[in-house]
C-alpha cells in the first residue's frame, strides 16, 4: 500500500510538474536586439516534453512598429504589444505573417481587433481559408516594397520550399533577411517538419534568394539559432543530406 501510494504521489507529481511547464512556455517571451531598431522575439510551446521556440521579428520605425509573424498559437499577444510598447514607446501598426502555420498566422485576428494593419500574400490567404486559420485584413499581390517610417522592405516569393507559400522579407538598408521558416537555423541537423514541404523544390528557391539578396549581415530563422549569416548554406546542405539518404 505504502508503495502503491509512493508510486501515485511521484505520478501526480510528474503530471503536475509538465503542467507547470506548458503554462510557463505560454507566456515566455524572449527579446534580442539585432541591430538599432531590430529586434527577435522568440516564443515557447511545449509537444509533449519537447520544447520548442519559434523566432520572429519587429522592426521600431519612426511610424510606429512593424511585426513579422506571430508568437505561438495559445499565447497571450497583449503581453507582447505590452513588452514593445513599455520598451519603446511606440505601438505595433503593421503586422506580417510569411506563411500560414500557427506560429506565423495565429494572431492575425487579435491584431485586427486592435487596430494593427495585417497582412499575408494571396497564396497565403488561401491555404488559410482552406484550414480555417486567421485571415489578413490586406493581401500582397505580389513582391512588395514597403515604407514605414524610416524604414523600407521588400516582400519576396522565390517559390516553394519549406511551405508553398512561404515569403522572404529583406531590409536592404540594414541587410537584414528574414528567412522565416523557409532557412533552416545553423543548428539544425535535418529539415524537421516537410509535412507541407516541396523538398524538390526547395534548393533553387534558396539559391533565387541568394542571388537577389547578397552579402546579408544578418539573416533571421524561423526557429533555434538565428546568428549566423551561414543559414543560406547550411539549408541548401541539409536539402543535400536529404536528397542523399533519399537514394
Amino acid at each position: 500500500m505504502i508503495r502503491k501510494t509512493f508510486y501515485t504521489n511521484c505520478l501526480l507529481f510528474l503530471f503536475l510538474s509538465i503542467v507547470a511547464t506548458g503554462q510557463t512556455v505560454k507566456n515566455e517571451l524572449k527579446i534580442t536586439p539585432i541591430t538599432t531598431d531590430f529586434y527577435v522575439y522568440s516564443s515557447y510551446k511545449m509537444f509533449g516534453t519537447k520544447k520548442q521556440d519559434a523566432n520572429a521579428m519587429y522592426v521600431v520605425t519612426t511610424a510606429g512598429v512593424v511585426l513579422i509573424d506571430s508568437p505561438w498559437d495559445d499565447f497571450p499577444y497583449q503581453n507582447l504589444l505590452d513588452s514593445i510598447e513599455s520598451r519603446h514607446h511606440k505601438k505595433v501598426i503593421m503586422a506580417i505573417a510569411t506563411h500560414s502555420h500557427e506560429d506565423r498566422t495565429s494572431g492575425l485576428d487579435f491584431y485586427k481587433q486592435h487596430g494593427i494593419k495585417t497582412y499575408t500574400t494571396n497564396l497565403t490567404d488561401k491555404i488559410s481559408i482552406k484550414k480555417n486559420q486567421p485571415r489578413a485584413q490586406f493581401l500582397i499581390q505580389k513582391d512588395t516594397v514597403f515604407t514605414v517610417g524610416d524604414k523600407t522592405f521588400e516582400t519576396y516569393y522565390a517559390g516553394s520550399g519549406h511551405t508553398k507559400d512561404n515569403i522572404v522579407i529583406w531590409f536592404n538598408d540594414q541587410k537584414v533577411l528574414y528567412g522565416g521558416c523557409l532557412v533552416k537555423s545553423i543548428d539544425a541537423r535535418d529539415l524537421e517538419y516537410v509535412g507541407e514541404a516541396n523538398v524538390p523544390q526547395w534548393p533553387k528557391t534558396i539559391k533565387k534568394v541568394q542571388a537577389k539578396f547578397q552579402d546579408p549581415k544578418y539573416i533571421i530563422t524561423g526557429h533555434h539559432d538565428w546568428t549566423s549569416t551561414k543559414a543560406l548554406d547550411h539549408t541548401l546542405y541539409l536539402l543535400e543530406e536529404n536528397n542523399k539518404k533519399r537514394k
